[in-house]
């Protein structure tokens, strides 16, 4: 069987509002090292937009991605969709609610994975005092929950790394724990990593080599994609 690299397509963070791929060469730097491909793709952010206009930017990338993974050294069944944070929400509603990439003649099973970094999966009702949520996912919590991952999971997600620090103040841990029970609850190939006395920051920035000390999310992230079929990918550098 033809060697072929693993993809994977990162999602940033940034409440939403800001942010641009630029900051994030680090996450790709780090998996690249190990043979692993990073697409990170910039989207457009509210309030320009809200819900509907980053997940269509979102699909889009992970679209190019699959059609044009040959030409970047993969295949299309080795694309993963990672991010951190509101970008851990959007590579999470990838691989849960089918609407977005169905839209591209993809499903979320064609996705090899996710792996999310204390991404936003439980979060309805938003917060009456949170002007960015609503105004993102809708006053009310049935306009809310059509953003919210974990009420889209029915049991045929690709496979899940939740990986989240315990010191998390500004994405509560319970959201990764959710998403684990509600996938775990449909009998889903889901993995739960916490991290004590790592905060939200800290632990995204453990993948760059001045703070990998920090939490071993690099590695958990590489021995998650090591364990597909025919993945090849170079244990951590210290």
């Amino acid at each position: 069987m033809r060697y072929t690299h693993r993809v994977v397509v990162f999602f940033y963070g940034g409440t939403w509002v800001r942010g641009e791929r630029a900051w994030y060469r680090f996450v790709g730097a780090a998996l690249a090292a190990h043979g692993v491909i990073t697409v990170i793709p910039d989207y457009r952010k509210y309030p320009q937009v809200t819900l509907d206009g980053f997940m269509q930017d979102a699909a889009n990338a992970v679209a190019w991605t699959h059609a044009h993974a040959a030409e970047i050294g993969s295949s299309p069944d080795d694309v993963f969709v990672m991010g951190h944070s509101a970008g851990g929400q959007i590579a999470a509603l990838l691989a849960t609610d089918a609407e977005w990439l169905g839209k591209h003649g993809l499903q979320p099973a064609d996705l090899a994975g996710f792996i999310g970094l204390a991404g936003c999966y439980d979060f309805v009702p938003v917060p009456q005092d949170d002007p960015i949520m609503l105004g993102v996912f809708g006053a009310t919590p049935e306009q809310q929950r059509r953003g919210q991952p974990v009420s889209y999971v029915h049991g045929a997600e690709p496979p899940m790394l939740l990986l989240q620090g315990t010191d998390d103040s500004e994405v509560e841990p319970s959201n990764a724990i959710s998403l684990y029970r509600a996938t775990q609850a449909m009998h889903g190939d889901s993995t739960l990593r916490t991290y004590p006395d790592v905060g939200h920051e800290a632990l995204l920035f453990s993948l760059s080599r001045p703070l990998r000390n920090g939490a071993p999310a690099l590695s958990d992230i590489l021995a998650f994609i090591a364990s597909h079929p025919h993945a090849k990918v170079a244990a951590p550098m210290p």
